[in-house]
Order: structure tokens, then sequence, then C-alpha cells
């Protein structure tokens, strides 16, 4: 059988918690920051977990995590 590979871009976007959780980074908050309000841009600092709905196909793209 060939080697399991993991999806890079997914390896750059997601990082397992030791307790099993995935954790991503905010959208939107790259570009286009001036017509944004401050209260807004500070509301997408951090990290939050991935969605139930996702964590399966998220764990198929990240298989040694």
């Amino acid at each position: 059988m060939p080697k399991m590979k993991t999806k890079k871009g997914a390896a750059k976007r997601f990082k397992v918690r030791p307790g099993g959780s995935i954790k991503r980074s905010q959208a939107f908050k790259r570009h286009i920051l001036t017509k944004k309000t401050t209260k807004a841009k500070r509301h997408l600092r951090g990290v939050s977990r991935v969605h139930d709905a996702d964590v399966k196909s998220v764990r198929a793209m990240l298989p040694h995590a």
C-alpha cells in the first residue's frame, strides 16, 4: 500500500488540540480591513473550533494528526 499523505493546505490551516478538537483561525481578517469596524476586527482575533459537521472531512485530510 502507498503511504497516506497529508493535504498540505489543510495542515497549514488546522491544528489538532491535545483533547482531540481541531482549531482553526477566523476568516475575513486578511485584507479590506479599512471598511470593517474596530469591533468586528477585534472579534475576528484568536482561534475557534471546527464545527462538528466538518470534523470528519478535516480528519480525512490530516491522517497523521
